[in-house]
């Protein structure tokens, strides 16, 4: 594997966590720009997916450099990591939102943030929240890859050298996930919002794809629309955009939407992963990865900022988690307000930016020798 960075992955992964940030805040125009409005998939398998990616592409140098021990040590170890910020990250969460809750008249933020959990039976929502049963909303995606990086080590070793033949186990659990009923427990016995035994195909999807980009192969000189593999992909991301934009407008959808593919398609599960989710996001994906096959984009100020937020996906992840409440308390007091949303989003991004230039600027200074003075 080589040591070279793809900023491409990095820009990606921020301007995820830009747009789940949008998407946390209710009633956000700037929400209705985000992945989710033009297609099946949205931010999360983004966020998922250059997850596996990147953890794949870090641990395997490791696992090839030092052995599948110190690999498999290090992979617990950011696990603890995560699983202690996100404890961290709830305590400051339900705090946040109680504040945000006493400021707001005309709705229960306690109630939409699925924190009374916490206020009847607080002794048990610390057990669950110990175990993460507990996940109050905007949580969800950072236990989903605690339990996804705890897991690397099982499967990492075998990933490197038959990739194929993990994504076959892996597709064939995804598929009978569903029809068993597997998944997590959590809270009042439900399940876990991103169920885990599904999400974990589109992790190892992304972990395959880190292990195929890095291998040589032969360049295909032909036109894009003469690919037919391109041009398929092209055609499933435009019809489903199409199908998504029309959800707006019932009426118009149910006119023309056929009787039969309405029954294939819908419901399209988030909790498992539908089919048409993932295979939207995988069509996605391939169009995104021809149509950018060089990295010279990334090199202008705007992607740079982006680019910075998503070497940082875990500091700027939280800190979106922790705006968002924020606000939404802002928008609320100002009435929803066309423009304190459009204000209230972009500072929110913007301070997820500064964060990415904070940690990037303590990085290098930590890296300056330090000189006594004489």
């Amino acid at each position: 594997m080589t040591t070279e960075r793809d900023h491409r992955i990095d820009f990606f992964r921020g301007l995820a966590l830009i747009f789940i940030f949008w998407d946390h805040v209710p009633h956000n125009p700037l929400g209705q720009i985000t992945l989710r409005n033009f297609g099946f998939s949205d931010a999360a398998e983004i966020f998922v997916f250059l997850a596996g990616y990147a953890a794949v592409l870090a641990y395997g140098k490791i696992l090839a450099r030092d052995g599948f021990l110190i690999a498999c040590v290090k992979i617990l170890r950011r696990a603890w990591v995560l699983y202690v910020v996100h404890i961290f990250l709830l305590a400051m969460l339900m705090g946040i939102v109680f504040f945000a809750n006493s400021h707001v008249e005309t709705r229960d933020l306690v109630e939409e943030m699925g924190l009374h959990h916490f206020i009847t039976n607080p002794q048990q929502a610390l057990t669950d929240e110990l175990l993460l049963r507990f996940k109050p909303n905007l949580m969800d995606p950072l236990p989903l890859y605690i339990v996804l990086l705890a897991g690397l080590p099982l499967v990492l070793p075998m990933l490197v050298r038959k990739a194929w033949a993990v994504v076959a186990v892996s597709l064939t659990v995804y598929l009978l996930a569903p029809s068993f009923g597997w998944n997590l427990a959590a809270i009042k016995d439900g399940v876990w919002y991103f169920n885990p035994v599904t999400w974990q195909l589109l992790f190892v999807l992304g972990g395959a794809a880190a292990i195929h980009g890095q291998r040589p192969r032969q360049v295909d000189t032909r036109p894009l629309l003469r690919r037919p593999l391109f041009v398929s992909a092209a055609v499933y991301v435009v019809v489903t955009g199409v199908i998504t934009v029309l959800w707006r407008w019932p009426h118009i959808h149910d006119a023309l939407m056929p009787a039969s593919l309405s029954n294939l398609l819908y419901p399209i599960s988030k909790t498992d992963l539908s089919p048409v989710r993932l295979l939207h996001f995988l069509a996605l994906a391939y169009v995104a990865a021809k149509l950018l096959p060089d990295r010279g984009w990334t090199r202008n100020w705007l992607a740079q900022q982006c680019c910075r937020m998503g070497r940082y996906s875990l500091e700027v992840f939280c800190l979106g988690v922790l705006l968002a409440p924020l606000a939404d308390m802002v928008n609320a007091m100002a009435d929803d307000a066309f423009v304190m949303q459009i204000f209230t989003a972009l500072v929110g991004a913007g301070l997820m930016g500064l964060l990415g230039v904070w940690l990037e600027f303590n990085k290098r200074l930590n890296r300056v020798p330090y000189v006594a003075a004489v």
